[in-house]
């Protein structure tokens, strides 16, 4: 065969994509960010106070160093909350560990954390709502043509090997009638594939509104309004007379018919969806296709507020920016827009988690606060995600924020025996100083590790594994 490299490398746009996501971007815990707050804390009143204790012990009492040394080494061992750290760690891993078993990959230790902290996740509804696999629906053909052999010889010189090529080559095959010249294969940019043909002129099928110019497109704009309506996504066939130049399409293309292809809505996630409404977490559907389609494929899906939707197609990064918050379904959105209206939830106040399977997703699951992706998604959504579920199901995703809030709330509970011991030390060990008939510290460092052991640590660790969601 004879190939063509048009562009390589760090050129390519799924390149740049992931250039721009490239690095793992570890989550923000707050139950990390609390116990680092806590250790500090600590650590600045453990000197003055065990300071305090030596020199009473030392100076004023006249006890030995050794004595005084070991006296005030109980007193800093005991206001150490130590094993907080190990215990959080350990109630981590035991329900990552319990995720593994529902087939969910989680790449971080506090990413379990994080999904349990969301309040609004955003879909893509291809891949996610839907399960991908489409199929054609109907072909309405506008005038006298041959659409069969046209699109069967598009097909077969694009060789393209998304879900929407696949659900064309089932239906029409692949079948070359006519000599290609030139073509443009399918890219998110651009929206639409287009074939020149020997004395045919050139052919071309994609979303409506980028194929067509306004005035064509005013005249099937009814048409496709009404099949979007139904959850069906259109695409519109269309013919110039003129040739592909370079990268450069004709701009005159008159539509010759409506392809109407129709998305399978996962069982999985109507129930997914319906979990979340019911434990307050917002639903947002963000994607490249119709906003009219996406918003009955999402009602059918149980989303609420679905019948709010927007076309980003023209808008300006702050005009993108500003209804990020106002609506729910958000159609033709680029790659960079998805970046964008995630930046914008997070600025409100939201903690957010983002679905996606494909390179465009990547900036904006890289935006997020929790970035989930499927084992059958791209290697560049895969390796910034923080969890991956492994069976492509997004049903498991309830169970992922049940472990998070139980290690969150257990935590918290169980810090608190860590936290009474603190502070039952530097009270005891200020009323030592203080009081002039409690010359000594009451209690020895041997019974100090018994109170870390028996008191603190093994309950402290069963809390930590009870239900609590």
């Amino acid at each position: 065969c004879t190939v063509r490299a048009d562009k390589i490398a760090d050129d390519n746009y799924a390149q740049k994509l992931s250039a721009k996501a490239k690095s793992y971007k570890k989550p923000k815990s707050e139950l990390m960010d609390s116990l680092k707050l806590i250790i500090k804390v600590v650590g600045m009143i453990i000197v003055p106070i065990s300071t305090l204790y030596f020199i009473k012990s030392f100076v004023i009492l006249n006890v030995e160093i050794n004595q005084s040394i070991l006296r005030t080494s109980t007193v800093v061992i005991g206001m150490i909350p130590s094993g907080m750290f190990l215990l959080t760690s350990l109630t981590l891993a035991i329900g990552i560990i319990k995720l593994a078993r529902h087939k969910t990959l989680v790449q971080d230790l506090y990413s379990l954390e994080m999904l349990a902290r969301v309040d609004t996740i955003c879909f893509d509804k291809t891949g996610t709502i839907t399960d991908g696999n489409m199929t054609v629906d109907s072909v309405i053909n506008l005038g006298d043509n041959f659409i069969d052999e046209i699109m069967s010889s598009m097909i077969g010189t694009l060789c393209d090997n998304n879900q929407t090529a696949i659900a064309l080559f089932n239906y029409f095959g692949q079948e070359v009638k006519y000599k290609s010249t030139a073509h443009l294969p399918f890219n998110s940019a651009r929206k639409f594939s287009a074939v020149s043909f020997e004395n045919q002129g050139t052919f071309c099928f994609g979303a409506p509104e980028f194929v067509l110019t306004k005035e064509e497109y005013a005249k099937i704009e009814k048409q496709v309004i009404d099949y979007a309506k139904k959850g069906l996504r259109v695409l519109v066939l269309a013919h110039s007379n003129d040739y592909i130049d370079g990268d450069n399409s004709p701009i005159d293309f008159t539509p010759i018919a409506l392809i109407n292809l129709v998305d399978n809505i996962r069982p999985e996630a109507i129930e997914t969806i319906e979990w979340f409404k019911n434990n307050d977490v917002a639903v947002k559907v963000i994607s490249g296709d119709n906003p009219i389609t996406v918003s009955e494929v999402s009602k059918r899906a149980g989303i609420p507020n679905a019948d709010k939707f927007i076309n980003l197609e023209g808008l300006t990064d702050e005009e993108v920016y500003e209804c990020a918050n106002k609506y729910t379904v958000f159609g033709r959105v680029l790659p960079e827009q998805k970046s964008i209206l995630i930046k914008a939830l997070k600025d409100a106040g939201h903690v957010t988690a983002m679905t996606g399977d494909g390179v465009n997703d990547i900036l904006a699951m890289k935006e997020s606060d929790c970035a989930i992706s499927v084992a059958s998604g791209s290697e560049a959504a895969r390796n910034i995600a923080h969890l991956v579920l492994l069976d492509n199901n997004f049903s498991s995703m309830p169970q992922v924020v049940y472990e998070g809030r139980r290690v969150i709330n257990n935590v918290q509970s169980s810090a608190s025996l860590y936290l009474m011991k603190t502070l039952f030390t530097m009270i005891f060990a200020l009323a030592t100083f203080f009081l002039p008939y409690m010359k000594v510290y009451p209690f020895e460092l041997s019974q100090m590790n018994l109170v870390e052991i028996f008191v603190i640590g093994v309950p402290s660790f069963v809390l930590s594994l009870q239900p609590n969601d």
